[in-house]
């Protein structure tokens, strides 16, 4: 018997006929091993546990227009998807430039990506946030194309123990990169009223902002440690109830809104995105072209901004006129493609 060999591990098992919990979907947290079982998660229009589709693809590369012996950089890698297609643009020649500020899940895209045949030679793939893209330029030189997609990876919001989502138990975390900053419950503890109302406002344009955040702050105020998703989910519901006619839509989109207003906040993320808006055309060559996904108002009204204002510059000498959309096809296949809208510009 060879000692060295690996011992095999029994996977977890589960009650029922199907796997319920994001530990026990074995087979789309590893679809390599199970392409056909994960095929049909898809074709039902669901995401798999673990994976996420990346979205206006098609869209993106027909903008792009990447050719052999470039040089680009995908902003936010997250699963690596739009960052595969981009490199099956280049052919082998030229370079790609990956980065993202998540620590847990880099490793695996990079490690993904190195099994299908993209090593150091064609891609760069390094932990950093998308704000200091300045500093990669004195090796790449000017980047010939630019792709940010600002959404949050599906494997990021199903995995519980991340705090992204509202609808399974796990800790207030919502850190894009785990190992830096303060989790959302920590904030959650020092917040005043005024702040938290201001946060649900200006992060989600959340119209119950003032009933969410008196029962937020009432409930700190009682001694009440909000340091788990349900916690929080449950206190924002308990709010909204009384108000007449109120839907559980409604309660839920609320909910949506005020996890993401929590998120955006403790990553600093509008603080980053308008850093990373004024660097981008020093960091892109004449006549460079960079697309940026947005999935909320916040986001786009910033990018609609910044391309609008290097514009009048002369700065980029196109702009997109219009967001584009996904497909009607799209938004069926993959619900989560629905918000999402794309803005584009070419540096003069």
């Amino acid at each position: 018997m060879d000692e060295n060999k690996p011992k095999h591990q029994r996977r977890i098992r589960y009650k029922g006929t199907h796997p319920k919990t994001f530990k026990e979907k074995y087979k789309e947290l590893q679809p390599e091993q199970y392409a056909d079982d994960v095929a049909k998660v898809i074709q039902k229009g669901r995401t798999p546990a673990g994976m996420h589709l990346s979205i206006c693809v098609k869209e993106i590369l027909e903008f792009l227009q990447i050719t052999p012996g470039q040089t680009g950089l995908d902003a936010t890698l997250g699963y690596g998807g739009h960052t595969l297609a981009m490199l099956k643009c280049l052919d082998s020649k030229g370079r790609l430039y990956a980065i993202d500020v998540d620590s847990l899940e880099l490793p695996r895209t990079k490690d993904r990506l190195e099994r299908l045949g993209y090593g150091s030679e064609i891609l760069e793939i390094r932990q950093m946030n998308f704000s200091k893209i300045d500093q990669i330029v004195p090796e790449s030189g000017p980047f010939n194309f630019i792709l940010a997609d600002l959404g949050v990876s599906s494997m990021q919001i199903d995995n519980p123990e991340r705090g992204f989502s509202f609808k399974t138990e796990g800790p207030l975390d919502l850190r894009l990169n785990p190992k830096m900053g303060k989790s959302a419950a920590s904030r959650l503890k020092k917040i005043s009223l005024d702040e938290l109302q201001g946060m649900l406002i200006e992060n989600a344009d959340e119209p119950h902002s003032e009933a969410i955040a008196r029962a937020i702050i009432s409930s700190i105020k009682k001694g009440v440690d909000i340091s788990t998703t349900t916690q929080l989910r449950d206190i924002i519901k308990d709010a909204l109830k009384p108000i007449p006619k109120i839907s559980e839509d409604e309660i839920k989109k609320s909910c949506q809104r005020c996890f993401q207003a929590l998120r955006i906040d403790v990553n600093k993320e509008f603080d980053v995105l308008d850093e990373f808006l004024e660097k981008l055309p020093g960091v892109l060559a004449e006549g460079g072209r960079v697309a940026i996904l947005t999935f909320h108002s916040g986001e786009d009204r910033r990018v609609k901004k910044s391309f609008k204002h290097f514009y009048r510059e002369g700065v980029y000498r196109e702009i997109a006129p219009d967001p584009i959309r996904p497909s009607a096809e799209e938004c069926y296949a993959n619900s989560r493609a629905r918000s999402a809208k794309l803005r584009w510009a070419i540096k003069a």
